[in-house]
C-alpha cells in the first residue's frame, strides 16, 4: 500500500511545506514509517510460516500408520487404487476359480484418489530432493 501512497505524498509534501529542510525531515519520516509498516508486515508473515512450520514437525514425528492426517489420506488412496486395480478385476475371478459365484463388485471414481496421490507424491518428492540437495 505505501508504494502506491507514498510517490504521492512525497508531491503533496513539497507543495505543503515550503520549506526545503522541513520537507526533506516530513518526507524523510513518511520513508521510515512505511518501512516500519512494511517490516510489520514481513514479521507477521514470518511468524505465520515459522508457527506453520512447527506443526509440520509435530506431524511428522509420528510412524508410518499413526501420522495423522497426511498418511491416513495416503493409505486411502492406496487402497481405493488398489480395489480398483487388483481386487475388483481379479477378486470376482479368483471366486470364480473356486467355483464359487460372487457379484461384480462395484466400481469407484479414481479419478479423485489419483489427484490427491500424485499431489502428495509430488510434494513428498520435492522434500526428498531438497534434502538431497542438503536445503531442508
Amino acid at each position: 500500500m505505501w508504494q502506491i501512497l507514498l510517490p504521492g505524498l512525497m508531491q503533496a509534501l513539497d507543495k505543503i511545506i515550503p520549506d526545503p529542510q522541513a520537507a526533506a525531515d516530513a518526507k524523510l519520516k513518511a520513508m521510515e514509517m512505511a518501512q516500519r509498516g512494511d517490516l510489520a508486515v514481513l514479521d507477521a508473515d514470518l511468524k505465520i510460516a515459522l508457527g506453520q512450520i512447527a506443526v509440520n514437525q509435530e506431524e511428522a514425528k509420528t510412524d508410518l500408520f499413526r501420522g495423522g492426517w497426511r498418511p491416513g489420506a495416503g493409505w486411502v488412496c492406496v487402497f481405493g487404487l488398489a480395489y480398483q486395480a487388483l481386487i475388483r478385476p481379479m477378486g470376482p475371478w479368483a471366486f470364480r476359480v473356486l467355483g464359487l459365484d460372487v457379484p461384480d463388485l462395484p466400481e469407484i471414481d479414481t479419478e479423485t484418489l489419483t489427484a490427491l496421490l500424485f499431489g502428495m507424491l509430488g510434494l513428498g518428492g520435492f522434500r526428498t530432493f531438497e534434502r538431497v540437495r542438503g536445503k531442508a
